[in-house]
Order: structure tokens, then C-alpha cells, then sequence
């Protein structure tokens, strides 16, 4: 059993499981997402004495603070415990990659855009806080992340969410092919 777990799933496999959480979400009257975790989390911290954004019954909403922390634990069990030795980047994304100047892309996150010492270079910071910056932002605006939308949007049918995921999609592959070899001649 433990090494079916360790195995990668195929996508019939994983896929399917997806679709029983979002079902069993929406028969809860919930909905899959991430982001809405930091409102929850700052509502639940006290924000809402200062921001009327943050000011609402959080309590119906902390399943969400528990599922993140279940996906942030889960994630480290995985990594640490049932990684599968072969899971690595493609050699064809190496290959692009180390055209751009990224040599160290021996993990799943390259040390030279995701490690310590990337973090106090212009480049690192680019990458890391203003990206993440924008990706709060951008699913603040967009009114849910690629998570919320693609797979309880889209399960519900709800036509923004078509719309963002399209988005998400579209600024992708502009950040792939456009915006990242500029990013990285910094």
C-alpha cells in the first residue's frame, strides 16, 4: 500500500479524486479555494476591528483555515516521507531553463529562483515578493485563485470562472515566454 502511495498518480486516478472533494464540497454548501483562507485568518486574528473587508461571521468560514493547514502538513509528509525518487523537472524545461541562466535546477524548485540566497538578490526579490504579491492581488481581484476557480467555479458552471481561468491561463504563458527571460537577465 505504501509504495501505491508513493507511486505518481495518473491523472484518471487523481482527477476523479478532485471531482469527489468538489462534490462533497458543494453537497456541504462549501466551495474548494486557498485564498479565501487569508481573509478567514485575518478575520479570525482581529482584522475586522480596522477593515469592514475582515468584519464577518469567520467562524463559518475556519474549515478553510484547517484544510490549508492540512494541505501544508500533507505536503510535508509527502516531501519528507513518499516522495518518489523519479519525480523531477522535465529535461526539455532544464533545457530552457538553463538557457535563461538558472544552473541549479537539480529539485522541483530551482535553488537560484526559490533558494535563501535568491531572496536578498534584485532577481529573487522580483520573483518572490512582487510575484507573490501579484498573485494576492491578482485573486483578490479576480475574486478567487487558480484553485477556487478551476475546480469549484468551473464545477459550478459559473461563467467567471471560465473567464478567470482563461486569464490564468493566458498570463502563464506570457510570464513563461515573455516575462521570466526578462526577469532573470537582472
Amino acid at each position: 500500500m505504501l509504495e501505491l502511495i508513493k507511486q505518481p498518480w495518473a491523472w484518471y486516478i487523481a482527477g476523479p479524486l478532485l471531482a469527489l472533494v468538489a462534490i462533497a464540497l458543494l453537497f456541504f454548501g462549501k466551495s474548494f479555494g486557498v485564498s479565501a483562507t487569508l481573509r478567514t485568518t485575518c478575520a479570525a486574528l482581529g482584522a475586522g476591528k480596522k477593515t469592514s473587508f475582515f468584519h464577518y461571521n469567520w467562524k463559518a468560514d475556519r474549515w478553510n483555515i484547517l484544510f490549508v493547514i492540512g494541505a501544508i502538513v500533507g505536503g510535508m509528509i509527502a516531501s519528507q516521507f513518499l516522495m518518489h525518487p523519479t519525480v523531477s523537472v522535465s529535461p526539455d524545461t532544464v533545457q530552457d531553463l538553463q538557457k535563461m541562466g538558472v544552473q541549479d535546477v537539480s529539485g522541483l524548485a530551482p535553488a537560484d529562483l526559490f533558494g535563501w540566497q535568491a531572496l536578498f538578490s534584485l532577481k529573487g526579490m522580483v520573483v518572490l515578493v512582487l510575484g507573490g504579491f501579484l498573485i494576492g492581488f491578482g485573486a483578490r481581484y479576480a475574486g478567487g485563485c487558480t484553485s477556487g476557480h478551476a475546480i469549484s467555479g468551473l464545477s459550478n458552471l459559473q461563467l467567471p470562472s471560465l473567464i478567470a481561468v482563461i486569464g490564468f491561463f493566458v498570463g502563464g504563458l506570457l510570464m513563461t515566454h515573455y516575462l521570466l527571460p526578462l526577469i532573470l537577465q537582472l
